[in-house]
């Protein structure tokens, strides 16, 4: 990819091998997750990102963490932690926490400190282009060669490498990329840059669709609308106006996937008039979860222990799992062990302690980076578009999933990325007065 080579050709040999941890971390979401395991290969490289961060503290002369990045990183750590005190078993505790430190602690704090510069930040957007290419282009030939997961009878479903058993993990892979690309794309003044990220953010719209995951559609299109209108509004104008008529092309005159992709569509807003098995086994779960949360509004039922008591709480409209097949493995049925929504889901097993110190300090974070994005002015933007737009996306998207599965570390990496923007020593942002040449200047 020209601009990624672009890229890594600028970086500096430090700032290159500060990164190169968290790049690990991304090559290795694009191999093939073994069904049924805990732990993947991306995880473990995660605990070297963690640990790298962590020697370059110790070496360091200075404190790591500004007041601001600790008090956003340090109240997760009270709700999670009494949370986990709160779980049914020893095992749920430890491993619960230490799944949401991971994503929601360590590493983005690891990614805060290892990426030193805009070139690097640049470096790590790249690479989830590319991933998303990556995996976007096998799922694409899933659909094409009736390979992939299950869906209404036939293979069709585009999974990627994360085979049926995680649908929505080539999604978010996919959707991080549209994200990143669209935000490379408007955010620099480099002509070769704008064209590169803009095929590959209209490219990756193919294997978006044909994940046929709804809240990843959803959260793209308000992520990718934000950045829009953020850099104007008759410029968003003309940018909708565009995808529009290439959605009414490829969709409408060539006929790709259109009955099912509008059938899909439509069931987003079949809520009470005659909703897929899916939306009721959603909307049921959700209620399940705030009914635990009333009996246990404070800290919640506990880390983990949402499955426990789900069938206390669910009403008979609540199916018994959903079927899994195709993409290499055999049927099987899936339990439902989550409310399929974020907030919900930190409301239900760590109450009103845990959702205000988790996705409080995300609110936080954004209104920061939010801020310090209006001040930057044009010359800092072709990281800080798609740092924002990452984690509005991630915001959104909680609203319709949770926690799970291999691309679960990425929410890290993105937490991660859009902390370095709005909390980084390095953020300076110039005056207005500056010069808009300063590509020298560290972010």
């Amino acid at each position: 990819m020209p601009a990624a080579l672009s890229a890594l050709s600028a970086l500096s040999v430090p700032s290159l091998l500060s990164v190169l941890p968290v790049l690990a971390v991304v090559v290795l979401l694009g191999l093939p997750v073994t069904p049924g395991s805990s732990v993947t290969p991306a995880d473990a490289a995660s605990g070297l990102v963690v640990l790298c961060a962590l020697v370059q503290a110790v070496r360091g002369a200075r404190r790591p963490l500004n007041r601001t990045a600790a008090v956003l990183f340090g109240l997760p750590v009270v709700g999670i932690t009494v949370a986990a005190a709160g779980a049914l078993t020893t095992s749920d505790a430890l491993s619960g926490l230490a799944r949401h430190l991971q994503v929601f602690v360590l590493v983005p704090v690891a990614v805060l400190l290892l990426v030193r510069d805009r070139r690097g930040a640049r470096l790590v957007l790249w690479s989830l282009v590319g991933l998303a290419l990556w995996q976007g282009a096998i799922g694409v030939h899933q659909n094409l060669t009736r390979t992939g997961a299950l869906y209404q009878g036939a293979d069709i479903r585009a999974v990627g490498t994360f085979g049926p058993s995680d649908v929505m993990g080539m999604a978010t892979v996919v959707a991080f990329g549209v994200v990143a690309a669209t935000g490379l794309a408007l955010g620099t003044r480099a002509r070769r840059q704008q064209v590169v990220a803009a095929v590959c953010a209209v490219a990756l719209l193919v294997p978006l669709a044909l994940s046929f995951s709804r809240g990843a559609w959803i959260a793209t299109a308000f992520a990718c609308g934000a950045q829009l209108l953020l850099v104007g509004v008759r410029r968003a104008a003309k940018v909708f106006a565009a995808a529009a008529a290439v959605a009414v092309v490829l969709v409408g005159g060539l006929g790709m996937g259109a009955a099912t992709l509008q059938e899909r569509l439509t069931s987003i807003t079949q809520v009470t008039d005659a909703p897929d098995q899916s939306v009721v086994d959603r909307y049921t779960m959700w209620a399940a979860a705030g009914d635990m949360w009333r009996g246990h509004p404070i800290t919640g039922v506990g880390l983990k222990a949402f499955p426990a008591h789900r069938d206390g709480h669910a009403s008979l409209a609540l199916s018994s799992g959903s079927d899994t097949a195709g993409a290499g493995q055999a049927f099987r049925r899936q339990p439902l062990l989550s409310p399929h929504n974020m907030y919900l889901l930190l409301l239900s097993e760590q109450g009103m302690l845990g959702l205000l110190t988790v996705a409080g300090s995300w609110l936080a974070l954004l209104v920061i980076a939010l801020r310090r994005l209006r001040r930057s002015g044009r010359a800092l933007r072709d990281c800080a578009l798609p740092a924002c737009g990452l984690l509005l996306w991630q915001l959104v998207n909680f609203l319709y999933a949770d926690i799970g599965g291999p691309s679960t570390i990425l929410a890290g990496i993105c937490l991660g990325l859009t902390a370095w923007w709005a909390l980084g020593r390095e953020a300076k942002v110039p005056a207005r007065t500056t010069a808009p040449a300063a590509e020298s200047d560290p972010r």
